[in-house]
């Protein structure tokens, strides 16, 4: 395409929008992975994986809070989107571990980023929430 042609670049533009995900975009499937990616557990389990393969029970002990139902299915959403591998052996008792895929890692050392700001800063969070509960008391007391 020329750029001489009058809206060239206007139409390459647009064509180069169309292509690949689009967060922003309400009816993007990209949304999903988003949901996935960044829900509490999943964040949690992607974190955890970097340090090493784990079996279920493992992850269920070390994620806090975490059900085997939610935990379950976390797993299987981010197995579906290439983030964990789920390796199932042919053993008694049963045997399942998961680990991160290349993609994964990718993900999962940045959502460790940030995670470690969260943990660094969350002094400043917990002043900031006491700030805006005080902010009221403050404005009714004056």
């Amino acid at each position: 395409m020329s750029t001489d042609t009058p809206g060239a670049s206007l139409r390459a533009a647009l064509a180069r929008q169309n292509q690949g995900a689009h967060l922003l975009a309400a009816a993007c499937p990209s949304r999903a992975v988003l949901s996935h990616l960044t829900s509490r557990w999943a964040v949690l389990v992607l974190v955890l994986l970097l340090s090493g393969t784990r079996r279920f029970s493992e992850l269920r002990r070390e994620v806090g809070g975490v059900s085997e139902k939610m935990l379950a299915q976390t797993l299987e959403a981010l197995a579906g989107d290439g983030f964990v591998l789920r390796q199932a052996y042919l053993v008694i008792p049963p045997k399942v571990e998961y680990s991160l895929t290349p993609l994964g890692r990718e993900a999962a050392e940045r959502l460790a980023v940030l995670v470690d700001w969260i943990e660094d800063n969350y002094p400043r969070i917990e002043q900031a929430r006491a700030d805006l509960e005080a902010a009221p008391a403050a404005l009714n007391a004056a």
